[in-house]
């Protein structure tokens, strides 16, 4: 009998929720798996792993490199084990590989040569990008749940202008700005989720 060629199996789509500090990114990736259902999986933010998990965060600038390799390589191998484990979902990260050139000293040009890869090839692992922008940009405070977070609205503010900096130049970039309503917030951040995804259904 002859055997019919298998179909290529179409790569795993990965779409990034990233933003300044407070923009409420983690728990809109939390609402939107919830919302979307099993169609998506979250890749969690690795930062948060890490630093819950006892990886020092000291200020010093070989320290802040230091960090930075390691939550690059985690994140690219944790992406890696998710999209193995689920290969017929939508991998939705809680930030992406080029966030950490916005933490990286001295600047972001510098974190791309030291770890031999560029902006455009980590925009590249990227289907789009959903960019939740700090409330701290508004002004508001951004304590919250996560104990890992230091920084204070003025540095939140500005990582979030580097952060869009690097992530506006992605093709598919969708800003979420701050809204006086969270849930308002959250609301428009699903909306342009589900646009990237029947945009998505669409492509051959």
């Amino acid at each position: 009998m002859t055997q019919r060629p298998s179909e290529p199996r179409r790569p795993c789509l990965r779409i990034v929720v990233t933003g300044g500090p407070g923009g409420g990114k983690t728990t809109a990736a939390d609402l939107f798996r919830r919302e979307i259902g099993e169609r998506l999986v979250v890749v969690p933010e690795v930062a948060t792993l890490l630093f819950a998990g006892g990886f020092p965060r000291q200020g010093g600038a070989e320290a802040r490199r230091a960090a930075q390799r390691a939550i690059y390589h985690v994140q690219c191998n944790l992406e890696e084990v998710q999209a193995a484990s689920y290969p017929n979902r939508v991998l939705l990260c809680d930030r992406g590989t080029v966030d950490g050139a916005a933490y990286w000293p001295p600047d972001h040009i510098d974190f791309f040569e030291h770890l031999g890869s560029s902006l455009e090839a980590e925009l590249a692992r990227y289907h789009a990008v959903i960019f939740f922008e700090s409330a701290a940009v508004g002004g508001l405070g951004i304590e919250g749940g996560n104990p890992t977070r230091i920084e204070n609205i003025a540095e939140a503010a500005a990582l979030d202008a580097r952060l869009r900096a690097l992530w506006s130049q992605h093709p598919r970039f969708h800003h979420v700005p701050h809204q006086g309503s969270f849930l308002a917030k959250i609301g428009l951040g699903l909306t342009e989720l589900q646009e990237v995804l029947n945009l998505a259904d669409r492509q051959p």
